[in-house]
C-alpha cells in the first residue's frame, strides 16, 4: 500500500475534525444570539450582524484569501487558516465590546470559504480520481456532524454556562483540529500533485472555461433553493404544521440527520456519474420542495418532508464541488473557493427571497414554493450547461477528423 493511501483515513479526519469547527461556529451563534443582545445591550437586529456578517467574511474571504496564498504549499495554507479560526473565536469568547465580538466573528469568517474550498482540493489529491467526491463528501461530513450534534451541544454549553462559554469549546476545538491537520494530512497534499506552477494567474485561468461559471451558477441556485426554504423553517412548524415550540429543535436535529445521509450519498453518487447524480438530485429536491409546501399542515408529512429536504439539499454538495474542480482542471483551488462564496451567496440569496415572500403576506410556505422555483432555475442551468459540454467535446472529438481530411 502506498504512503498516500495509508494516509487518506488520518487526512480526512483531520479535515473533517476542521469542518466541524468551522461549521460550529457559522452556525452556533442562532441559538445563542438573545443572550450576546443582552450581555452588549444591543438591539436584535444589531445583533444579527454577527450572523450576516460572518456570511459576508465567508464570501469574501473564499475568494481574496484563497487568491492571496494560491503560491504557497496547500497544508500549510490549512495550518494558517487554522490558525486565523483559533484567534477569531478567541477573540470572540474574550470580547468585552460588542466590536470586539464583531471583530472576532469577522476573523474567523475569513477562514471558512478558504479552508473548504484549499480543503477540498485536498481531500480530492488524497484518493484515487475514481473517488475524489466521496471524499469531499466526508470532509463535509464534519459540517454536517456540526449541525446535527455540535449546535445542539454548544445551545446547550452557552444557555447554562454562559455564551463565552461555547466559544472557548469551539476554540479548544480549532486547537485540537490544527494539532490533527498537522500530523495526519501529507505534506504535498493536493489533487495533482503540487501546487500549480501558474499561481494566481493559472488559477485566474481556470474561469476562461465558461461550465466554471455555470457551475457557480448551480450552486447559487441549486443551494440557495434549499437553504431559503430552510430559513423561515421555524415559523412553518409552528404556525403552518401545528407543532409546539420546544418540539423545533428536535425537528432540526432530524434535518441535520438528513444532510449527513444525503452529504455522503450524494457524494458516493457522484463518483459513478457526476452529471446524472445533479440532474437527479436537483430534479428529486425540486419535488420534495413542492411536496413540502403542499402538505406542511400535515405534521407527519412535514417530518418527513423536513428529512428529504435536508438528505436532497445537502446531496447537491460534493457534486458541485466536484463539478467546478472538474472544469477547473488543474487550478482548482480559486475556483473550489469561489464555489464555497457562491454557495453563501445562494444561502444569502434564498434568504432575502424568501423574506420577501412573507413580507408580501404570502404566509410561511412561500419561502419553499420561492426555494422551488430557485432549485428548478438550478436544474435548467444544469441541463444547459450539459448539453453545452457534450457539444465541445463533440467539437474536439472532430477537430483531429477534419485536420486529417484536411491533410
Amino acid at each position: 500500500m502506498s504512503p498516500r493511501n495509508r494516509a487518506l483515513p488520518g487526512g480526512l479526519l483531520a479535515l473533517a475534525v476542521g469542518a466541524f469547527g468551522v461549521g460550529l461556529t457559522e452556525f452556533v451563534i442562532m441559538g445563542l444570539l438573545p443572550q450576546v443582545a443582552d450581555d452588549f445591550r444591543v438591539t436584535e437586529s444589531v445583533a444579527g450582524w454577527l450572523i450576516s456578517g460572518y456570511a459576508l467574511s465567508v464570501a469574501v474571504g473564499g475568494v481574496a484569501l484563497t487568491a492571496a496564498v494560491t503560491r504557497l504549499p496547500r497544508k500549510q495554507v490549512l495550518l494558517g487558516l487554522m490558525v486565523l479560526f483559533i484567534a477569531g473565536n478567541l477573540l470572540s469568547a474574550l470580547a468585552d465590546t460588542y466590536a470586539v465580538m464583531l471583530a472576532g466573528r469577522v476573523l474567523a469568517a475569513l477562514c471558512h470559504g478558504a479552508f473548504f474550498g484549499i480543503g477540498a482540493v485536498v481531500a480530492a489529491g488524497l484518493v484515487a480520481p475514481a473517488r475524489r467526491a466521496g471524499a469531499i463528501a466526508r470532509m463535509f461530513a464534519g459540517l454536517t456532524v456540526a449541525n446535527v450534534l455540535g449546535v445542539p451541544f454548544g445551545t446547550f454549553l452557552g444557555q447554562h454556562l454562559g455564551w463565552r462559554s461555547t466559544f472557548w469549546a469551539i476554540t479548544g476545538i480549532g486547537v485540537l483540529a490544527l494539532a490533527a491537520l498537522a500530523l495526519l494530512v501529507p505534506a504535498r497534499a493536493a489533487a495533482d500533485g503540487d501546487v500549480p506552477a501558474g499561481g494566481l494567474r493559472g488559477e485566474l485561468g481556470a474561469f476562461a472555461h465558461p461550465q466554471v461559471w455555470l457551475s457557480l451558477l448551480v450552486t447559487v441556485l441549486g443551494f440557495g433553493g434549499m437553504f431559503g426554504a430552510f430559513t423561515y423553517i421555524a415559523y412553518l412548524l409552528t404556525e403552518v404544521s401545528g407543532f409546539a415550540t420546544g418540539t423545533v429543535p428536535w425537528l432540526l436535529v432530524l434535518f441535520g440527520v438528513g444532510l449527513f445521509a444525503g452529504n455522503l450519498l450524494g457524494g458516493r453518487a457522484a463518483d459513478r456519474d457526476l452529471h446524472r447524480t445533479l440532474v437527479a438530485v436537483l430534479a428529486v429536491l425540486t419535488l420534495v420542495l413542492v411536496g413540502f409546501a403542499l402538505t406542511a399542515a400535515s405534521p407527519v408529512l412535514t417530518v418527513l418532508s423536513l428529512l428529504l429536504m435536508g438528505a436532497f439539499g445537502f446531496a447537491t454538495v460534493p457534486p458541485l464541488q466536484m463539478r467546478i474542480m472538474k472544469y477547473a482542471n488543474r487550478a482548482p483551488t480559486l475556483a473550489s473557493g469561489a464555489n464555497i462564496a457562491a454557495f453563501n451567496l445562494g444561502n444569502a440569496l434564498g434568504a432575502w427571497i424568501g423574506g420577501v415572500t412573507i413580507s408580501a403576506g404570502l404566509g410561511y410556505t412561500a419561502p419553499i414554493w420561492a426555494g422551488a422555483a430557485l432549485t428548478l432555475a438550478g436544474l435548467v442551468v444544469l441541463l444547459g450547461a450539459g448539453r453545452l459540454a457534450r457539444r465541445e467535446r463533440g467539437d474536439r472529438a472532430a477537430a483531429p477528423q477534419l485536420a486529417d481530411a484536411a491533410a
